[in-house]
Parts: structure tokens; sequence; C-alpha cells
């Protein structure tokens, strides 16, 4: 299906425009081991130049699945209370009501104008895994949250600028065209990494490497397509349709 694999960790750090040392990016083609890829200026990615730069590099790019290690969405509950009916209209919703794409989520707490919510209240996909945190839990060990806030603008940018190439699974549908698109996901590395040695590298870096090296293994295998399938029931799969869901969870 996929001719390029790219694995990113991400950070909800400092603003949108600043380098943050916790973002790292690994990619692979079908041949080859996942490598690093270094930050188009400087020594750090920020989180507008990796926008700029998956924007850039798979508008002529082979058929890619991109890992992105946070949350695409909130829970149906939150749906609900704000009269949401879609994700692309829970995105637009996010962007007005959180610009993290010009702020950064300490100054928008700073402005008292965080979106807060329960922060025990889980997903359907979170809640079918043993250590995935509620998207609304901040400040804690193995938290999501900041990454999530601060990346969900940047999703509406890419879907915005791909158009009809970028397919964000499970919204756009469970099943991924079988050519042509670039296949967006949300990944959850802490799934996969423990079958792995660490090669050396730092955490932030093992983590998207690990994303590519479990995509790429798993094709290679001819079971990528099953996790593209979890199995759900019709109610679940509308929920899973809001909410998201976690690819490698099943």
């Amino acid at each position: 299906m996929f001719a390029r694999f790219i694995g990113i960790d991400y950070s909800g750090a400092k603003g949108p425009q600043d380098p943050v040392p916790g973002i790292k990016v690994f990619e692979a083609m079908q041949e080859g081991p996942p490598r690093e890829v270094k930050a188009l200026r400087g020594r750090h990615w920020s989180r507008a130049m990796l926008a700029e730069w998956l924007a850039s590099t798979l508008s002529d790019s082979p058929p890619t699945l991109v890992g992105l290690d946070h949350g695409f969405a909130f829970p149906k509950l939150y749906y609900l209370r704000h009269r949401l009916h879609d994700w692309p209209q829970f995105l637009r919703h996010f962007a007005h009501a959180m610009p993290t794409h010009q702020l950064s989520i300490e100054e928008l707490r700073h402005q008292h104008r965080l979106l807060s919510e329960s922060a025990g209240l889980l997903r359907l996909c979170e809640a079918w895994t043993a250590g995935a945190k509620s998207v609304f839990q901040f400040d804690m060990q193995g938290s999501v949250a900041k990454s999530t806030y601060a990346g969900l603008p940047w999703l509406a940018l890419l879907r915005e600028r791909l158009g009809k190439r970028a397919f964000f699974w499970p919204f756009d549908g469970w099943t991924p065209p079988d050519r042509g698109v670039h296949v967006f996901c949300e990944v959850y590395p802490a799934l996969y990494k423990r079958r792995y040695r660490k090669l050396g590298l730092g955490p932030d870096a093992f983590d998207a490497w690990v994303i590519v090296q479990w995509m790429k293994e798993m094709q290679g295998r001819e079971a990528l397509i099953g996790y593209f399938q979890p199995p759900l029931t019709d109610e679940e799969r509308a929920q899973a349709q809001l909410e998201g869901w976690i690819l490698g969870v099943r």
C-alpha cells in the first residue's frame, strides 16, 4: 500500500515557531532502515516548520503513511456539549477557540483561554488500551494533552494544503484508498516499542524510529491492513469517526 513511512514524535512545548528538542522525525522507504530527518533550519524542528515540511514533501511523494504521536480529536461528549457534528467542524471550532498555531499552550493558559474538560474523560480508543492517557490530562508523565492541543490546528492546515491527496484515518473512512493518497494516523509508540532495541537513540528519537519501523514491518508481514479495521460495532465505529482511533489498537 505504501512506498514511504514517516514517524513523528511530537511535542507541545514552547510556541508554534520555536525550535523544540522533543520533536523528532524519522522516515523510511519500503526498502532500507528508518533514518532521521533533520530540521530544515537550525538544530531542532518547530511545529510550524514541521507542518511546512510535511506539506512540501508530500506534495511530490509516493503514497506515504504518516504516524503522529498525538490525539487527532476529543471525546464524543465534547462534540455533544459544543454541538459539533463531524471532525472537520471540530477542527474549525478548535482552531478558532484555541489558536495554538499562533500562541503557546502557556500563553493560552495565562489568558484563561484553555479549553478544558474532565481530566479523566477518555476516548473509546484510550479505554481499549492499558496506558493511554486522556487528551485532557496535562502535566503528568505520559500525557499527550499538550501535544494534542498544539498539533490539532496543523492537521487542519495539512488537510487544506494537500486536499484530496491526504486521507485522515478514520475520519475519512476506515479503509484507505488503494493508491495515490497519503494516510495520516494517530499512533502511540508505547504500544510497539518494547519489542525493539533502543539502538543508542534518545527517548524521543526512539519513539519516532519505532513508529516507522513498526508500520514498515507490519506492511512487510501483510498485517498492516488489519490494523485499519479494528473489531468495532457500528455504534463504536460511528463514535470513533468523531474521536479518532490509534493505529495498532484492536
